[in-house]
């Protein structure tokens, strides 16, 4: 029996409907996907640790990933345990400071300031600053509800994130599979090998920003050291793990050390704790504008085979439009989608869809696991062989 197929135009109708419809469906739920490309990000970072238990120790893979998966999740919950008891502790004197500082404040405005034959009230000059902090504490309560609302947002997300990240360590391989699978009989082959150019791509990238993290830490580590600063080395290492964050996560390290050098100052240093915290924030504002300007650009640039002008434009531009999350995944998005799209135009001008040849490398393969007891067997019958050819 012949099979009836539906005629071009009406496929052509269907074709595009289809791709409206899931177009209009992705925009709906762009969120989701934010979630997704931040639980993908995170199983791509842990799926080394996964394939080297595979191999070395010849775990399974389900093994290996519920290993790296809950001793990270083990870490992400256990790290707030330990650091914010400290914390909690040096903001009681962080608070006294601050309550010592507002008085200060106050019995200057009580007085008169004489510049010359000028007499000026600061008091009337300023605001009221009790009245103030009273109208900014009054305020809480108003958004308490917001504050809770946002809360429980971001903790469905969280949750979100977690089971991806799970389930893309367990099941990668099968996933990819099914990708691949998508694509017409003929074309699966090119569609491994974007896979493959898009995944080195992405590995690039993450070696690009694991040497940015190491730089930053080594940089701030040895500075703070220089100056004197309390807990040097911690808040060097700190900052170096947080710059994995564009802009946010270095600030939030260099507000931390900040923090530090208001309550603890200089170790060595004859400044007062409050020009020392000036210092220590002016080294970080003129460091984190030279890796923002020069030393980013140029690390993700050679990662990712892209110049490294583009990659500040992106970076700038994604920050504007998209923030922290844009910035993160700007540059390998932007070199995915230059190979996609180089591979689009060669099969549309009639070239050949590759430029050149992949060129793949051998992995490393473990020996089989011994068979302690053949090789007793083999022993025992050379020994048998040589026995009986004596004999004889």
């Amino acid at each position: 029996m012949r099979r009836k197929t539906w005629p071009l135009p009406l496929r052509y109708i269907v074709g595009v409907g289809l791709f409206l419809s899931l177009a209009l469906l992705g925009w709906a739920v762009r969120d989701l996907f934010r979630a997704l490309i931040i639980a993908g990000l995170l199983a791509f970072v842990m799926m080394p640790l996964v394939t080297f238990l595979e191999n070395r120790l010849r775990w399974s893979h389900k093994l290996a990933a519920n290993v790296i998966f809950f001793l990270a999740l083990g870490l992400s919950l256990a790290t707030p345990v330990v650091i914010v008891p400290p914390v909690i502790g040096n903001l009681r004197e962080f608070s006294q400071y601050l309550l010592d500082t507002f008085n200060t404040v106050q019995d200057f405005l009580q007085q008169p300031l004489r510049i010359g034959v000028f007499t000026i009230y600061p008091r009337e000059v300023s605001p009221n600053l009790s009245e103030t902090i009273a109208n900014l504490i009054g305020s809480l309560p108003e958004n308490a509800l917001h504050i809770i609302e946002n809360a429980s947002r971001n903790f469905a997300w969280t949750l979100v994130i977690i089971v991806t990240t799970y389930y893309l360590l367990q099941d990668w391989g099968k996933i990819r599979e099914w990708l691949i699978r998508q694509a017409p009989e003929p074309y699966r082959k090119d569609a491994r090998r974007l896979f493959l150019e898009i995944k080195r791509v992405w590995a690039g990238y993450m070696r690009g920003t694991m040497a940015l993290m190491v730089i930053v830490g080594i940089f701030f580590m040895a500075v703070y050291l220089l100056i004197g600063l309390p807990g040097a080395v911690g808040l060097g290492l700190l900052i170096g793990l947080l710059s994995v964050i564009p802009d946010l996560g270095p600030l939030i390290g260099a507000l931390i050390a900040v923090f530090v050098a208001l309550v603890e100052g200089s170790l060595f240093l004859p400044l007062t704790n409050f020009w020392f915290a000036v210092l220590v924030l002016g080294i970080y504002t003129v460091f984190i504008n030279f890796k923002n300007i020069w030393l980013r650009p140029r690390v993700l640039g050679r990662s990712v085979q892209m110049h490294e002008g583009l990659v500040f434009v992106l970076v700038v531009a994604a920050v504007i439009f998209e923030g922290i999350l844009g910035a993160l995944l700007v540059v390998p998005v932007f070199a995915s989608a230059q190979i996609i799209l180089r591979y689009l135009k060669r099969r549309v001008l009639g070239e050949a869809p590759f430029a050149s040849p992949l060129i793949t490398f051998k992995t490393y393969s473990p020996p089989p696991p011994l068979d302690v007891r053949r090789e007793f067997q083999e022993i025992a019958e050379v020994a048998r062989s040589r026995i009986n050819k004596k004999d004889e």
